[in-house]
């Protein structure tokens, strides 16, 4: 068993893994490879995140890809059923993605990264934040992540408006939130969140035209997906100044390499994707995968017709 990405290293210490003793030899790699040969190398003695190409699939002793989430879009699915592979995911909850949606409107409203360089450094206060009750905030995408945010965003007294290519009007009202128009959320809000899953057409919907549209003194927020904002756009617009800062979770690479500019931005919050990244998801992700790794154990031993005796010598 190979668990790859495990940056906390934490993969070994939220479950026991003691279900599988005797039955897997479970190596850890802490690092990240892009690169589906090097994945190739790494897999030979043997998710967005590794991706697992055909290349990967077609290892000769690969049988059984344990994904976390309810779905991975970096998996060729259609590679693993030509290669009777099997595929199998976790539970998920979106809690800690909505809660970090919220701390990183805040922290970007109210400097709070230079407020604390600057006093941890022997400052003291250095700029004026902005309020967020009485403002609007825009949300992309109003479903289960959404919709928390728009109700939260509520009980902080922000006008809430949204907009997706599907977004009725009743779905709106459900959170208390207004349907308007693609441009009119970009010129009305003053926080723009973003909230859609990463597909064909979602893909550079936020770029230079949406970002002109945006008030000087608005801010932009995305823990959904990189690639959903043009990266080179986004950058101009806050070099230009063309709007006043941005929180973003996701990037089109991820990790982010050394010298990205997003690095040196100084308008830009940036944290490395953690908005599923807390204690109590992991747990679950790691809990469910051992589950799912004994369970296709236990079906592998009952197709050759071992007996539990056999099953636990072997």
């Amino acid at each position: 068993m190979a668990v790859l990405d495990d940056y906390q290293n934490v993969a070994l210490s939220l479950m026991d893994w003691s279900m599988v003793d005797g039955r897997a030899t479970v190596t850890v790699s802490n690092d990240h490879l892009a690169d589906a040969d090097a994945v190739v190398k790494r897999l030979q003695p043997l998710r967005e995140r590794t991706p697992m190409t055909r290349a990967i699939i077609e290892l000769p002793k690969l049988r059984l890809i344990a994904s976390t989430a309810t779905r991975n879009a970096s998996i060729d699915l259609k590679a693993a059923e030509e290669r009777g592979v099997q595929v199998v995911h976790t539970g998920y909850t979106s809690a800690p993605t909505i809660e970090l949606t919220w701390a990183l409107i805040l922290a970007s409203a109210g400097n709070l990264a230079a407020e604390n360089a600057s006093l941890c450094g022997g400052g003291w206060q250095q700029s004026v934040g902005d309020d967020v009750a009485g403002r609007t905030l825009g949300v992309l995408g109003l479903g289960n992540i959404g919709g928390a945010v728009a109700k939260i965003g509520n009980a902080f007294g922000i006008k809430v408006i949204a907009w997706s290519q599907n977004l009725t009007t009743e779905r709106a009202a459900e959170v208390d939130a207004t349907l308007v128009a693609n441009d009119a959320l970009f010129q009305e809000a003053d926080v723009v969140t973003i909230h859609l899953v990463l597909s064909g057409r979602t893909r550079g919907l936020v770029g230079a035209a949406e970002l002109a549209l945006m008030k000087p003194t608005a801010r932009l927020i995305n823990t959904s997906r990189g690639p959903i904002v043009v990266e080179a756009d986004l950058i101009a617009a806050l070099k230009d100044k063309t709007i006043a800062g941005a929180a973003i979770d996701v990037f089109d690479q991820e990790p982010l390499p050394l010298d990205h500019p997003f690095r040196a931005l100084p308008n830009l919050l940036a944290t490395p994707h953690i908005g599923y990244v807390s204690r109590g998801l992991y747990a679950r992700f790691y809990q469910d995968t051992v589950v799912n790794i004994c369970r296709w154990l236990d079906g592998q031993a009952a197709a050759r017709g071992d007996t539990p005796h056999q099953r636990r010598e072997k």
